[in-house]
């Protein structure tokens, strides 16, 4: 199986990458994690995505707070799937990183999710591999039925609270 690598910008980024790391642990998933910042270490961080099939890596998740370049600098380096994920900082709370990471130019497509979304970065870096990895996609299937099971279940108590 192709691993996930998750590169975030700087090491204060941990506490979220940390709940993307836990959906990858949850679900089989190899992955590796570093720090690679798009304007302080450029050329490591581009060598890294250049690098990044070659080491079996399937897909990156990017995580940057602030000017949030680092996802379009491995987009930019790769022909990897690229999950920006946008961090948020005391400034504009994440808006600056989310604009920044969202806003690529024509040809270095980088997918995006939620400002701190980063169980949802795991689960579309899930779904990338799961293309070629039937139990992946297995896996996904069975979480999605006991989420709306549990929703359902939740439901029958709110309306049998609320009977009249």
């Amino acid at each position: 199986m192709k691993k996930v690598a998750i590169v975030m910008g700087s090491d204060s980024d941990r506490p979220i990458v940390d709940k993307a790391a836990q959906t990858l642990r949850q679900y089989g998933v190899p992955f590796e994690v570093h720090v690679y910042s798009a304007h302080r270490t450029p050329e490591a961080a581009g060598t890294f995505a250049r690098e990044a099939a070659a080491s079996g890596i399937g897909v990156i998740i990017a995580a940057a707070g602030k000017a949030a370049h680092l996802a379009g600098a491995m987009a930019a380096n790769t022909v990897l799937p690229v999950i920006g994920l946008p961090i948020k900082s005391s400034n504009l709370d994440g808006m600056d990183a989310l604009l920044s990471t969202v806003q690529m130019p024509s040809g270095i497509p980088v997918a995006t999710v939620a400002i701190d979304g980063a169980v949802n970065a795991a689960l579309l870096s899930i779904q990338m591999l799961a293309l070629s990895e039937p139990e992946l996609m297995e896996k996904l299937q069975a979480a999605r039925q006991e989420a709306a099971a549990a929703v359902l279940e939740k439901n029958r108590a709110i309306e049998a609270e609320y009977a009249q």
